[in-house]
């Protein structure tokens, strides 16, 4: 294995411990071991389930060591299909060729050597390894870690549901807010985002070299093709895709990348939000010994897990919006673009992932600096006049919001001068009273309960 330090990559080299499990999905090695799994299954399909003519019902034994070619394939395995494809020139033709090497041991089905890659086209294969492996990948890796960063941030929106911090709207102070409300604001924007990515369905296409099932209608015309491809397809795991042309035309995948930028998208937002609020101080770091900050500056405590993520995610993204733009297109039935392309599905969820883990470690180490929070809210008197103005409006009082643009626009409100103006108000007692016992840490609304009463779904 070259080393890391030589890596062209950063997902290869520098971060490679953090998504080393990502191997296991989008290798080399493991998109060989995927077709591999596709060739082989499409085999047995034909002799056991379709029971094609010139085939023959395969016994467990034979079922064993067909399996065990694909659940046993090892690194070494992919460097002979690596060297069989130095002759062919064509990654799948040379998948099909280590098949039949193996074969050669079991006199019984290397008689039936020439139903491995029957009827199929190489896209065929491609496109339900690509759908299988991010299948799996979905469910095993990226959507455990996505709810997982859902689940943390919608426990610090408990834990600080009650917690006052004034809010900035345009950068300016505004009607406070809790720290928990604005957590609870992303896990509801993500649990959106989490759904519509949770209800893509791997699509998979498989139907001949232009998506007519011509050489499989030539050879076996009394065969319901369509019918077989869709049980094929469906028995794999995947969502049948039976008009097309020589390519599943990607359409699924532009929307699972598009749902993956937008996820992203909400997670830049926390990013930036947090490193803001750190800077303000709102925020401070658990401290980790024998860290540094700044190579010359030894007071510094950096937020750097929320700019790696804030880098990650970008780079991610990038990837993600270019694969949601370019893989639905192909010129007629066909060309080589898309898959050059999708060669790079593991970098957009590489970028994601190493974010994601980036962003858990952040959080990890908040603090909440309650001090700073209340220094904010008691410097900033002039967030009630909106309290007051409504109350007015209550009473139908002529020019309520002018009154108090009056008394407050641009202007620093000391406790005293909104106390003073309140008890001029011509109102009711027990309304004037609620509006002298508030104050800039109390005006927070309903956003306890708002925390309170969200009920997590993933």
């Amino acid at each position: 294995m070259t080393d890391p330090l030589l890596s062209i990559s950063p997902l290869d080299g520098r971060y490679r411990e953090k998504i080393k499990q990502l191997e296991t999905y989008f290798s080399e090695y493991a998109l060989i071991r995927y077709r591999l799994l596709v060739e082989l299954e499409w085999f047995i399909f034909l002799c056991n389930e379709v029971k094609l003519e010139g085939t023959r019902e395969l016994n467990k034994a034979e079922l064993k060591v067909l399996r065990e070619l694909s659940t046993g394939f090892e690194v070494m395995d992919a460097k002979r299909v690596k060297d069989i494809e130095k002759k062919t020139n064509h990654d799948v033709k040379a998948v099909e060729y280590f098949i039949k090497e193996h074969l050669e041991a079991y006199p019984k089905l290397d008689v039936m050597a020439e139903f491995i890659h029957f009827g199929c086209t190489s896209e065929d294969i491609n496109n339900l390894a690509y759908g299988l492996l991010l299948k799996d990948f979905d469910t095993k890796e990226f959507m455990p870690l996505l709810s997982g960063v859902i689940i943390e941030i919608f426990a610090m929106a408990k834990k600080y549901k009650n917690v006052p911090m004034l809010a900035h709207t345009h950068g300016q102070p505004a009607s406070p807010t809790t720290v928990g409300k604005e957590f609870l604001n992303v896990v509801s924007r993500l649990e959106r985002q989490f759904d519509s990515f949770k209800k893509i369905s791997q699509p998979g296409k498989f139907s001949g070299a232009v998506g007519n099932f011509n050489a499989h209608a030539i050879a076996y015309p009394k065969v319901d093709w369509i019918g077989v491809s869709h049980r094929f397809v469906t028995y794999l795991g995947l969502k049948p895709n039976t008009v097309t042309t020589q390519i599943e035309p990607h359409d699924t995948l532009a929307e699972q990348f598009d749902a993956l930028a937008r996820i992203n998208t909400i997670l830049i937002d926390l990013d930036r939000d947090i490193w803001t609020y750190i800077s303000m101080g709102y925020f401070k770091q658990r401290l980790k010994e024998g860290e540094i900050g700044s190579s010359t500056m030894p007071h510094k405590v950096n937020p750097i897990d929320f700019e790696n993520s804030e880098g990650n995610l970008g780079l991610a993204n990038a990837v993600s919006r270019h694969m949601a733009e370019k893989l639905p297109l192909s010129r007629m039935q066909r060309d080589l673009t898309d898959s050059t392309v999708l060669r790079n599905v593991g970098v957009a969820f590489g970028y994601s992932v190493l974010a994601y883990k980036n962003l858990l470690a952040g959080l990890a180490k908040l603090e909440i600096n309650e001090k700073r929070l209340q220094k904010d809210l008691d410097e900033n008197w002039e967030v009630l006049t909106e309290a007051i103005q409504t109350i007015l409006r209550k009473y139908k009082v002529p020019g309520a919001y002018e009154r108090l643009k009056t008394l407050s626009r641009g202007k620093k409100l000391m406790e005293s001068e909104i106390r003073t103006f309140i008890k001029q108000l011509k109102i009711n007692a027990e309304d004037k009273k609620r509006l002298l016992e508030l104050t800039p840490a109390t005006y927070t609304g309903l956003a306890g309960k708002l925390v309170d009463s969200y009920k997590l779904r993933i």
